[in-house]
C-alpha cells in the first residue's frame, strides 16, 4: 500500500517571517503520521521553516537544486547544502523550470541522480502543454519525460522517487483535469514505470497530481487508484492546504 503524500510548492512566495507565520498557522492541522506532508519552500526560507517544523512529522522540501556539488554557479544551491540543513525532498523538473530556465530532460535527470546521491528524495514533475493535449500527444510527451528523467536509476531509487503529473494548462489557472483525465495519465506513468523497472517496483512508486488542487477537489482526485496525493501550488500558501492534507 502506497503512503499518501501531499507536498506544498510555495514557488517564489513568502519572506522568512511570513513563512514562519504560515507554518505556525498550519502545523498542528497538517501534522500527520499516516500521510507524508512536505513543505517545499524558497531557499531563503529553508532554515526558518526547518526550525518551525522541528518535532513534527512535516518534512522539509526544496524547490530546486544544482547537479554539481559546488563551483561557479552563482545563485544556485547544491544537494550538499540542502542535505546539511535537513532537506528531505526536492522538486525537480517543474514546468516553470523547464520553460523559464530551459531545463532539458537531460538536466532533470542529472538533478534526480544528484538528489539520490545525497539521500534526498526527488519529486520529479512531468506535464504537457494545452497544445500538446489538443494534438493528442500527451501520453507520448509524458513517457519521454519519465524515461529520460529516470534514466540510470537503480531499482531502489525508482521505488522511492516521487513523480508529479502536472498538466501545464492547469497550473495556477483554476482549471483542473477531470478525475478521469488525471487518472488516465497517472496510470500511463505507472505503465511506463512497469516497462522500465517491472511491475513490483512500479506498484510501489508514488505518483502525485498537481494543477489547481484545492480542498474541494482533493477528495475525488486522491480517490483515483493511481493518484497517491498531490503537489499543491497556490493552495499551499493558504489555510486551505490543511483541507487538502486531511482529504478523505
Amino acid at each position: 500500500m502506497r503512503k499518501r503524500m501531499v507536498a506544498g510548492n510555495w514557488k517564489m512566495n513568502k519572506t522568512p517571517r511570513e513563512a514562519v507565520d504560515l507554518v505556525m498557522l498550519l502545523k498542528d492541522k497538517i501534522d500527520r503520521e499516516d500521510i507524508d506532508v512536505v513543505l517545499c519552500v524558497p531557499a531563503i526560507n529553508l532554515i526558518a521553516v526547518a526550525d518551525t517544523i522541528m518535532h513534527t512529522n512535516i518534512k522539509l522540501g526544496a524547490e530546486n537544486l544544482h547537479y554539481e556539488n559546488c563551483g561557479a554557479y552563482t545563485g544556485e544551491t547544491s544537494a550538499t547544502m540542502l542535505k546539511e540543513i535537513g532537506v528531505s525532498y526536492v522538486i525537480v523538473g517543474h514546468s516553470e523550470r523547464r520553460s523559464y530556465f530551459k531545463e532539458s530532460d537531460e538536466i532533470v535527470n542529472k538533478k534526480v541522480l544528484k538528489a539520490f546521491e545525497y539521500g534526498i528524495t526527488p519529486i520529479m514533475c512531468v506535464g504537457e502543454s494545452l497544445e500538446e493535449r489538443e494534438d493528442a500527444i500527451t501520453v507520448e510527451k509524458i513517457r519521454i519525460q519519465v524515461k529520460k528523467g529516470l534514466k540510470g536509476l537503480t531499482d531502489k531509487q525508482a521505488e522511492n522517487v516521487v513523480i508529479a503529473y502536472e498538466p501545464i494548462w492547469a497550473i495556477g489557472t483554476g482549471k483542473v483535469a477531470t478525475n478521469e483525465q488525471a487518472q488516465e495519465i497517472c496510470h500511463a506513468i505507472r505503465e511506463c514505470l512497469t516497462e522500465m523497472f517491472g511491475k513490483d517496483i512500479a506498484d510501489k512508486t508514488r505518483i502525485l497530481y498537481g494543477g489547481s488542487v484545492n480542498g474541494k477537489n482533493a477528495d475525488e482526485l486522491f480517490a483515483m487508484p493511481d493518484i497517491d496525493g498531490g503537489l499543491v501550488g497556490g493552495a499551499s500558501l493558504k489555510e486551505d492546504f490543511a483541507n487538502i492534507v486531511n482529504a478523505e
